[in-house]
């Protein structure tokens, strides 16, 4: 079991790969992946050593077919020879015999479950009897024995690869597309390698939606603990994007599980250069290490705290915060700069800003402040300046003025091991009092899910305020970074965007976070620290404020131009606040993510991709500059600017304006990408105004999906 409080990493077994050892005692492993075909042996060569020169400790490669697995002899040879000895893992898909093929020549292969036996998915409703099921579990079995066999003549390890895109339609028809679901795919075939006494294994199960990967992992932890299963795990969040959001996304989720102790190895997998994954990788490894021999946590579980079922606390709310509200962002901005507005007009602006003991001159309109409590009452007394949207903030030395003051929100600053008889009195009293749980341990994680534990043995249901404060700055002490084993490609917004995020993250995902509040000691912008609250609430899947790009980092089977496609979309999709849009190299998990993606473009083959609504291809296999232009027509940009969602379920198509109607399309014409005003014409001419009421809408729009996910 998980001590919520007090760090300490998860005992497991050693996995062998080559000379790298993974698990037991070893520290967190780096691993990235090429994105060059495996058929070009130089071009691979060289990006598996700027791989390994940036710090990666394993390298993987994709095998599509046989040529391609027979091919990283050479690969594996050369590098050998020009002294990287890191080992290469092959990355195999929807062919059992390339497998066989890879593990003659690479120190580990990954197979996916989804697709190593079972067939290609058609998403489509399928009942499979108890002995239907069984027999298609044999089938897996008989298939993997042989190679089994080959692993173990040549010493090969294997990582077992779930990825929630990639479910096989068994898995999903018996289980759903559920962590439960992913959790029995992995299971299935750890007891059959189990069963044969193969044991170099390591275990990933990854997913694009952070709260889905981290339930799955600890569910995943949970059922091998039953089983008496040990294995190591690799992290990642897959299609992760790019740039500041793709690295907030992955230490959300990394860093949820890094921090409670799970991991042996880890990806971070960006739509970039791979080299540039391992900067950010080693900064969350060597950030989470901090949490190591800290000072015990003497805290108590709540007894209705479900870890691996986790529901959203209840609590009472304090005008916007906590109840059924999204999390909040409070800002800390001084007196002179308060009413200073976003950098542009798409970006969210701060839910409250503290300006400590003066308000600005001039008000914002809409805008709420937290005032500290002593000046609150020097201006209440004096009557010199209206209160309204102006909320007080108390210390704990501050609290016996909490009752003279009369406004429906107060703040109230608590840290883990204040003495409780007087606050949680004073809290049951004031429901209107949201608690601002400050930390300074070294263990942030344990310390505040401790208070946050206390309030609900407790009974106290006052909204709950996470706040961390950092220490970065554009001009830290070079020797800073020398001592540490930071790497010193990483800025110092991008340190305190992954600290943020990693500290975050767990928080998030137990259902504790009615807001975030973020501040930096250093010289940051406090823009880009405001909006990495923002960035960071919606990697958890809590509060969508901008367009999310679901995009994979790309590798051999991508066979158009990813990166430029990206940058082409993102630009023609901007400002389109909801709205979900994957970019998938190739099939492998395109479609399956297509679940958690409201459009997405995967590639289909050379210079071709497929378009797709959720997981239904509208378009198929059509050429790159045609769907280019389908996507970033102007029409879609227009009508999608006036849409907050569009979720279809088969040929339907949900519309969510902020009234939610479900409409019925038919069948999906050509060029549906480009024209969707005429299709939106012809869909309220067909209803004649009789919509349908559409209910569930936090849920779809992810305002609240990572505790329904």
């Amino acid at each position: 079991m998980i001590d919520l409080f007090n760090f300490e990493r998860r005992k497991t077994s050693v996995t062998h790969v080559g000379s790298l050892n993974i698990g037991g005692e070893n520290p967190v492993r780096i691993q990235s992946m090429t994105t060059t075909s495996t058929d070009d042996t130089e071009g691979s060569v060289a990006q598996a050593k700027r791989i390994i020169d940036a710090g990666g400790e394993l390298v993987r490669l994709t095998t599509q077919g046989k040529r391609e697995a027979e091919n990283l002899k050479n690969i594996n040879a050369q590098l050998r020879a020009d002294n990287y000895m890191a080992p290469l893992c092959a990355d195999v898909h929807f062919n059992a015999n390339v497998a066989d093929v890879a593990a003659l020549y690479a120190e580990k292969v990954r197979i996916n479950p989804g697709n190593y036996v079972d067939p290609a998915r058609t998403f489509k409703k399928l009942e499979y009897t108890d002995e239907e099921y069984a027999q298609e579990l044999q089938k897996i079995e008989d298939r993997l024995i042989p190679f089994i066999n080959i692993c173990k003549e040549n010493h090969t390890a294997v990582r077992i690869g779930v990825n929630h895109g990639s479910l096989s339609d068994r898995i999903r028809n018996r289980y759903g597309d559920t962590p439960e679901g992913i959790v029995e795919s992995c299971m299935e075939f750890l007891r059959i390698f189990r069963k044969y006494d193969f044991h170099d294994i390591v275990i990933s199960i990854k997913s694009s939606n952070t709260v889905v990967m981290v339930r799955s992992v600890r569910l995943l932890v949970a059922e091998m603990d039953k089983e008496g299963m040990q294995y190591p795990l690799h992290l990642g969040v897959t299609e992760a994007g790019e740039g500041e959001d793709g690295r907030i996304k992955s230490a959300v989720g990394i860093g949820a599980l890094l921090a409670d102790g799970l991991g042996d190895t880890i990806r971070v997998s960006l739509s970039e250069e791979p080299e540039c994954e391992i900067p950010v990788a080693k900064h969350l490894t060597w950030y989470i290490r901090r949490h190591e021999k800290h000072l015990l946590i003497p805290a108590e579980q709540y007894d209705g705290f479900d870890y691996l079922h986790p529901n959203r606390r209840e609590t009472v709310a304090a005008g916007n915060i906590g109840g059924e509200n999204v999390p909040v962002v409070i800002a800390t901005r001084k007196a002179d700069q308060a009413s200073a507005e976003v950098s542009s007009p798409e970006l969210p602006k701060p839910d409250y800003i503290y300006v400590q003991g003066e308000l600005p001159e001039k008000l914002g309109k809409k805008q709420k402040y937290i005032l500290d409590y002593d000046a609150y009452m020097d201006l209440a007394n004096s009557g010199k300046q209206s209160l309204e949207n102006v909320y007080p903030i108390f210390p704990v030395t501050g609290m016996p003025f909490i009752s003279a003051i009369n406004t429906d929100v107060k703040f109230l600053v608590l840290k883990y091991g204040t003495p409780s008889e007087e606050f949680l009195a004073c809290l049951k009293a004031h429901p209107e009092v949201v608690v601002v749980c400050m930390t300074s341990h070294q263990n942030r994680l344990g310390d505040q899910r401790a208070l946050a534990h206390q309030l609900m043995i407790a009974g106290v249901k006052n909204p709950i305020i996470f706040a961390q404060m950092y220490q970065h700055s554009t001009t830290e002490e070079k020797e800073e970074s020398n001592n540490s084993q930071r790497a010193e490609t990483t800025t110092a917004k991008e340190r305190f965007q992954l600290e943020a995020a990693a500290d975050m993250g767990a928080l998030m995902m137990d259902g504790l976070t009615d807001g975030i509040w973020l501040m930096n000691h250093g010289n940051l912008s406090q823009e880009d620290v405001e909006q990495t609250a923002f960035a960071i609430l919606q990697a958890g899947r809590l509060r969508m404020v901008k367009t999310e790009y679901i995009s994979c980092p790309g590798c051999g089977r991508t066979l158009y131009d990813l990166r430029t496609t990206i940058a082409r979309i993102k630009e023609a999709t901007k400002g389109m606040t909801g709205l979900k849009v994957g970019i998938m190299g190739c099939i492998v998990n395109g479609p399956g993510e297509m679940a958690d993606a409201d459009y997405g473009y995967v590639g289909a083959g050379p210079k071709k991709v497929s378009l797709y609504r959720k997981q239904v291809c509208v378009e198929h296999n059509i050429p790159e500059e045609e769907a280019d232009e389908l996507v970033g027509g102007d029409d879609i940009a227009e009508s999608l600017a006036a849409v907050d969602d569009i979720i279809p379920c088969g040929f339907a198509v949900v519309f969510f304006f902020r009234e939610a109607v479900q409409l019925e399309i038919g069948d999906q014409p050509r060029g549906v990408f480009g024209n969707v005003q005429t299709v939106l014409r012809g869909i309220f001419d067909d209803a004649g105004g009789d919509h349908q009421r559409h209910g569930g809408d936090n849920v779809l729009r992810g305002q609240g999906d990572g505790f329904a996910a």
